[in-house]
């Protein structure tokens, strides 16, 4: 089960959390930026240390998953630099195709809507309910 939901852009920056089980605790508004740029800057430093990279794409040597005893985050970072964070059950091994089916929401959703900025904050009804459906369906 995905229980939370974090969008951070290319700057570590969040732009869109949702919670979707209620059973993980409420984080502030200023809790939630603080999380978005700390992940976003030990992902980062994970990448560059990592002795896989020599020839590799930096962007695939990230953090792509934290196991914890009581739940993992899990990592998808698209070509852009735009990171999908999901709290999920320690049950959940991978979820790769979920988050990347949640990019193709927000590039249909978000990025053709004539009105969102890159870079700035999600505000969207239409990506929430299709979010929202493909989360119950995972």
């Amino acid at each position: 089960m995905i229980h939370a939901l974090f969008v951070i852009n290319r700057s570590g920056g969040l732009i869109y959390s949702k919670d979707f089980s209620g059973q993980t605790a409420q984080l502030s508004s200023n809790e939630a930026l603080i999380f978005a740029g700390t992940f976003h800057g030990i992902h980062a430093l994970a990448s560059r240390v990592s002795p896989a990279l020599k020839g590799g794409a930096a962007r695939d040597m990230g953090i792509q998953s934290i196991d914890t005893k009581g739940f993992r985050l899990h990592c998808y970072q698209t070509p852009t630099g735009l990171k999908f964070l999901a709290v999920t059950d320690l049950l959940r091994t991978s979820l790769a195709d979920v988050l990347a089916r949640v990019y193709r929401l927000y590039c249909d959703y978000a990025l053709k809507n004539p009105f969102y900025s890159l870079e700035m904050p999600i505000r969207s009804d239409l990506f929430d309910a299709k979010l929202r459906q493909l989360v119950q369906a995972s």
